[in-house]
């Protein structure tokens, strides 16, 4: 992939990278820092998604979602900080403006199966719930599998059509991106041809990948939220709610950092709190989602401690 040639003949064919640290005396910290988060974040998802293969009980549409889920959170952390660390390592924060592009690709095609896979586990929670006399054959494998087809379908496209889009434009100075990978606002930033349509392609599709699967999430609960009030016990109820927390939990995290990175494409210029949500985004998502679904999940638990121990299980 080439660089367009900007209207004074010249085009920037690398970019920058200024990391989250501009002093030197800081890098170490933030290599040993992101390194423990990246191994701690593959070690916990792998363990989680080692745990819903081997133990029976997880073999359900629920934890199909979550182990695919683990597999795009450790994704997710690895398109955009073993590059980072490498960076630390060589003291070279130049990368070529094909990698910038592909970096920014696979991100966009990442996230956006997660935006479907979220959804996807909202209504898997609302069939369980509202509907559990036809919930096995409403969420059988074969709709388990096309609902995840779907999802990658739909972001591949999405992350295909803001490739294509990004790569029109015409980059031909400067080149230093205040950020630690490549996304669409830092290089809209750094163009120096009109980004307004590439703007407008982004929030429409940022409302068909993010806004209906959001409005979808809502929708669901709220019946979700409708049903559990009428159970009568109290030990039901908080069983119900106990299912259904961790996922809102991190549907919160998610949409949240997504919406403050995305809906401040109109400032004048970007900031270091954008290198904050960044990280949220990249790191402290994937890193957080198996805490919260082992920490209020005995199943869950029971299956990793099995794992952790090479215990098989009794069922």
């Amino acid at each position: 992939m080439q660089p367009k040639y900007g209207a004074n003949g010249t085009a920037v064919t690398e970019f920058i990278l200024l990391g989250l640290a501009e002093t030197p005396s800081l890098w170490p910290v933030v290599f040993v820092l992101f390194l423990f988060a990246y191994l701690v974040t593959v070690g916990g998802n792998l363990t989680i998604l080692a745990a819903i293969m081997v133990e029976p009980k997880l073999h359900t549409p629920m934890y199909f979602f979550l182990g695919n889920l683990s597999v795009l959170d450790v994704g997710c952390i690895t398109v955009t900080v073993p590059s980072m660390l490498g960076r630390l390592l060589s003291h070279k924060h130049r990368v070529p403006y094909g990698a910038c592009l592909t970096q920014l690709f696979f991100f966009h095609l990442l996230v956006g199966v997660d935006c479907f896979l979220l959804t996807a586990m909202a209504y898997d929670r609302f069939l369980a719930i509202c509907q559990p006399l036809t919930y096995s054959t409403r969420m059988n494998q074969t709709v388990q599998q096309i609902l995840v087809a779907v999802s990658w379908v739909c972001a591949f496209t999405n992350a295909l059509t803001h490739s294509i889009a990004i790569s029109t434009l015409n980059f031909c100075g400067p080149s230093v991106i205040n950020h630690f990978y490549c996304d669409l606002p830092q290089l809209f930033q750094l163009s120096c041809s009109s980004t307004q349509l590439n703007e407008l392609l982004l929030f429409a599709l940022a409302f068909i990948m993010a806004g209906t699967p959001m409005a979808l999430i809502v929708t669901s609960y709220a019946h979700v939220v409708a049903a559990v009030l009428r159970i009568c016990s109290v030990e039901g109820r908080k069983k119900a709610f106990s299912t259904c927390g961790s996922h809102l939990t991190v549907v919160a995290i998610f949409y949240g950092s997504g919406i403050f990175n995305y809906m401040r494409l109109g400032s004048a210029k970007l900031s270091d709190k954008d290198k904050v949500v960044g990280i949220f985004n990249t790191v402290i998502n994937p890193m957080l989602n198996p805490i919260i679904y082992s920490l209020r999940n005995p199943d869950v638990q029971g299956a990793l401690w099995r794992v952790l121990t090479g215990r098989r299980s009794l069922a």
